[in-house]
């Protein structure tokens, strides 16, 4: 995967501005629909080529922030049309191909729980936010709030990285591996909180039933 980003970052610094913008344009679109891409250490790069001056920072951010949430409404469109399917017949559905499953079921429980909190926050949640507006749409979140939490997330998220790219410079590659620190650390604490709240209330129940008895 690094060598494939590296190819596609030199690739980058050949085109013009505006080829670039459309590029982070469609990057930023497309790691919604296939979790696999690298959208994050992409929009990172952007930043050092803000600092850099070959484009500018502001409509950089303006184009992924957009183009992030019409990726994330495009999955909730999907999820919204073919949910009843997708429950159904998750092993013959494409997109679950990309998206682990158990996390998929923690995060339909969560947005019956949280609703648009979890979809203001699916742009920290390393890992999930394919699964995020999958669900959303298959829990039929209200359209227009769900748009604005998506707006709210990716503008911050973009924001931050493409800082981080500014700051860091040359360096902007070490964000990479802080990304994946970061992702890893997200999905443990993820588990802990699920596995907390399994032995909250197992030990509720138990309480419950020592009362009656």
């Amino acid at each position: 995967m690094e060598a494939y980003v590296q190819q596609l970052v030199d690739w980058i610094q050949t085109l013009s501005p505006v080829s670039i913008y459309l590029i982070f344009t469609l990057v930023a679109y497309m790691e919604n629909i296939l979790p696999p891409i690298p959208g994050d250490v992409l929009v990172a790069f952007g930043g050092y080529l803000a600092a850099e001056q070959t484009i500018n920072f502001i409509p950089v951010l303006i184009f992924t922030t957009i183009a992030s949430v019409f990726g994330f409404m495009s999955m909730y469109a999907v999820g919204w049309y073919f949910g009843d399917r997708i429950e159904q017949e998750r092993s013959r559905f494409w997109l679950m191909r990309f998206i682990d499953v158990k996390y998929f079921d923690k995060i339909n429980r969560w947005m019956g729980r949280w609703g648009q909190g979890v979809i203001l926050a699916n742009r920290f949640l390393a890992g999930t936010r394919s699964a995020i507006s999958l669900a959303s749409g298959i829990t039929k979140t209200r359209i227009y709030s769900t748009v604005i939490s998506s707006f709210i997330s990716s503008i911050l998220w973009n924001t931050i990285l493409l800082s981080f790219g500014w700051i860091v410079h040359e360096n902007w590659q070490i964000i990479g591996h802080y990304l994946n620190v970061y992702g890893w650390i997200i999905l443990i604490l993820i588990s802990v909180l699920v596995i907390t709240r399994v032995i909250y209330k197992s030990l509720q129940k138990k309480k419950e039933e020592s009362l009656k008895k």
